[in-house]
């Protein structure tokens, strides 16, 4: 187990994840609903689920091109899809 990627990865995503809508929408859910239990995991399956898909198209997009343009795409598309909020296009 390599710790120093997994504890860089937490710390990514943990740090990304704070106030975004997913967030945002479990406190809705749980105030909704007032059941934090099954709010909370179905929360950690989804995200586990839309985490797998992200890890296994990962590897299949590094199998069909370097890493480094693969990190130059991934950036291209945050600043387009910026881009797009900031205009109110999305």
């Amino acid at each position: 187990m390599d710790w120093k990627i997994l504890v860089t990865t937490f710390a990514a995503l943990f740090i990304a994840e704070l106030g975004d809508k997913t967030q945002l929408a479990v406190i809705t859910l749980t105030c909704k609903h007032q059941k934090p239990l099954p709010i909370f995991l179905g929360a950690i399956l989804a995200l586990a689920s839309v985490t797998l898909l992200g890890v296994l198209g990962g590897e299949a997009a590094y199998r069909l091109m370097p890493a480094e343009h693969l990190r130059k795409l991934a950036a291209s598309l945050f600043i387009i899809l910026g881009l797009l909020m900031w205009f109110e296009v999305l």
